[in-house]
């Protein structure tokens, strides 16, 4: 377990500080874990007022003394009733009319309207895209987080020919994964900042269940354990020749890599392996071309200018629905900024980290497809994920 370095801490707090200024915000109030976490170097349940200018306040309802353990922050202090929040954050302080920068992607309706009579003077307004925006740089230290999450995902795909059987059920063979990657240094949980969306390590299905509709917002749903939970591994046993994907999201020390591979039991169709290779070209593609200075919905629109020249394109991303994104940036979350994207118009920038996932489903059949980690430097794409890309036939 790491903590992270104060002057990591205390850098974040200066850019965010200075986007506060810049908007001419008297303050942003944050609540949500990753936000908190980010920001703190704790997880604990609290609020972090950060001011535009001076010294940011952690109030901690739970655990105190950890909070006060692992954050480097030097005002932290224990906060048990929502009624002290103006005093503690010092609004009686602060002009009347002072716009205060709220997660309003993130925060319950319920939680906006207790804040609401608690400064009835200030002015709320959306910061979650400033936070994103800082996010999705990252720095050298979190870097040597997410090539950490890359190797234990990267050792696990190499276990996989010791762990796949015929008849093993998806959720047998996934919980065969999910034990190397806990005992690796797996932190088990993945966050998604998306409304209503979740995972479990990732999507680990064969043959129909990969092509099956379920609940996620990506290319791939399946039918899950059961109607409570429609995504991922099911109860189907595995056969052979057929696309078995292993799609997970590796978490250590809170960063994220997602990357994906196609294995099979004997040999596969064909077909699978023409549409592996176009995705391999996309992929190919996007990383001679994906660049400082060039948009996320460039990206997009060119990863679908290739899909349209196959016989398979109805498939590409998503099958009935198509998702309109081809990467999305990974790490304290799985759905971070950047977006290779319909309307994602901001440029890349070096310090930006993408999972790329061109991938083909065929209905009733299965996938073919891959997915990588990459950061971007100043010449472009740097690939994090090592594993060979190819379909391994065993």
């Amino acid at each position: 377990m790491s903590s992270t370095p104060k002057i990591e801490v205390y850098q974040r707090l200066v850019k965010l500080q200075q986007a506060l200024v810049d908007q001419g915000l008297q303050g942003a109030l944050l609540v949500q874990r990753a936000d908190v976490y980010y920001f703190t170097g704790t997880a604990q349940d609290a609020h972090l007022w950060v001011r535009a200018q001076g010294e940011p306040v952690l109030l901690v309802r739970h655990s105190f003394e950890r909070a006060r353990n692992e954050s480097p922050l030097r005002d932290i202090r224990p906060f048990s009733r929502m009624s002290e929040l103006p005093a503690q954050v010092g609004w009686g302080h602060v002009s009347k009319g002072g716009v205060i920068g709220l997660e309003m992607d993130v925060i319950p309706a319920e939680r906006y309207l207790l804040y609401t009579p608690l400064f009835p003077a200030a002015e709320f307004t959306e910061v979650s895209p400033v936070i994103r925006e800082i996010r999705m740089l990252k720095s050298e230290y979190e870097m040597t987080l997410i090539r950490q999450a890359a190797s234990l995902n990267d050792a696990m795909f190499a276990q996989v020919p010791t762990m796949l059987q015929e008849g093993l059920t998806e959720l047998e063979f996934a919980g065969k994964i999910e034990a190397f990657l806990r005992a690796g240094g797996h932190q088990g949980a993945i966050r998604i900042r998306s409304f209503n969306q979740e995972v479990f390590y990732g999507h680990i299905m064969a043959g129909p269940s990969i092509a099956m509709a379920g609940v996620s917002v990506g290319p791939t749903g399946g039918s899950g354990p059961n109607p409570s939970y429609p995504q991922g591994a099911s109860w189907r046993r595995i056969g052979r020749h057929e696309s078995v994907v292993i799609d997970t999201a590796c978490a250590v020390d809170g960063y994220i890599v997602d990357q994906a591979r196609i294995f099979s039991l004997g040999k596969l169709d064909a077909v699978f392996h023409r549409a592996h290779q176009t995705a391999l070209d996309i992929q190919a593609a996007l990383v001679r071309n994906a660049k400082p200075g060039v948009t996320g919905s460039a990206m997009y629109e060119l990863a679908l200018a290739l899909a349209q020249d196959c016989p398979y394109k109805e498939g590409f991303m998503g099958y009935p629905r198509n998702v309109p994104f081809v990467a999305h940036g990974v790490g304290l979350e799985l759905d971070e900024w950047p977006i290779f994207g319909r309307g994602f118009d901001r440029r890349l920038e070096s310090g930006m980290v993408v999972a790329l996932e061109p991938k083909f489903i065929f209905p009733g059949q299965g996938m073919a497809g891959i997915e990588n980690t990459f950061w971007v430097d100043s010449d472009g794409l740097v690939k994090l994920t090592q594993f060979p890309d190819e379909i391994m036939e065993l």
